[in-house]
């Protein structure tokens, strides 16, 4: 599932290549693609015609464009085009004409002739709906107002992050999964993090420090912004950004996926353990298990 830099990569993209632009239909190809949007694909079509895709913002591992209505601010009380990419999902830049994609779900085209925004998800767990934005700091669309800041907003607060993690009895890299303590930080993040801070992902939350916190988060910031710089973590051809290009950061990894590999900062071999229905990477050495 694209983590928290592989969303900004496709934010980033939306913001160069639709925001300000004017949706002239909404076309939906498969309902699933919206089946959050309650009120069904018509009400969906329409809410959405004639609306100006104002801005492309992110919490986490979601999306959401305000909508403008024509000749009208965007303010508090309007709405916004949500999404999720859920494990597949491909927010597409691509000229009208062009072949349809086998997994195109939802499109929209322009006023202006230009290139459309297409929605393509093969294995349809990704979704988009209109919801109403409420003022939290920023405005942010309703079914996220219950998300966590995540790492890279100023809004995040670093001491009260700290607070919550001593008051928790769970172990470190639980809490960094936990969407409601801190968004966008998945497998794939939370164990180079916790690698490059020298933590081992079970360490339980109240046998850390406040300066420890501070260099946990210092990492988390720091893996994010390096893969920012290389266009994301792609190891399969699903995750793309709106041009359809793949990042390269997975080139880059230090323990993730690399089990029995020499670990780069002291050459022993990366282990891979058993968590939550998934894997974690961790160094033996550079990450000692601290009792609980």
């Amino acid at each position: 599932m694209p983590e928290l830099p592989e969303v900004e990569v496709v934010r980033r993209g939306l913001s160069r290549w639709v925001a300000g632009r004017t949706i002239t239909h909404a076309e939906v190809l498969h309902p699933r693609a919206i089946r959050r949007h309650v009120p069904g694909a018509a009400e969906f079509a329409g809410r959405l015609a004639g609306r100006t895709l104002v801005s492309a913002d992110r919490r986490g591992k979601y999306l959401w464009m305000p909508l403008g209505d024509p000749g009208g601010p965007v303010n508090g009380d309007s709405e916004a085009l949500l999404a999720h990419l859920g494990m597949s999902g491909q927010l597409l830049v691509v000229e009208p004409g062009s072949p349809i994609e086998k997994h195109l779900r939802v499109r929209l085209a322009f006023d202006d002739g230009g290139p459309e925004l297409r929605f393509v998800d093969q294995r349809t767990f990704g979704h988009l709906l209109v919801a109403p934005l409420v003022p939290l700091g920023r405005p942010v669309p309703e079914p996220i107002a219950h998300i966590a800041a995540d790492p890279l907003e100023e809004a995040f607060d670093d001491d009260a992050f700290a607070l919550r993690l001593g008051a928790r009895q769970t172990e470190i890299k639980r809490a960094l999964l936990d969407q409601s303590l801190i968004s966008g930080v998945g497998n794939i993040y939370a164990d180079e993090a916790l690698w490059r801070a020298r933590l081992h992902g079970g360490t339980p939350t109240r046998a850390l420090s406040r300066r420890k916190v501070g260099e946990l988060l210092a990492a988390v910031r720091e893996v994010m912004g390096d893969a920012l710089g290389q266009g994301g973590t792609s190891f399969d051809s699903l995750y793309v950004n709106v041009n359809g290009e793949s990042g390269y950061f997975d080139r880059s990894l230090n323990v993730y996926g690399r089990r029995g590999e020499p670990c780069a900062r002291c050459g022993g071999p990366v282990l891979r353990e058993a968590f939550m229905n998934r894997s974690s990477y961790s160094c033996p050495r550079c990450q000692p298990r601290v009792g609980a």
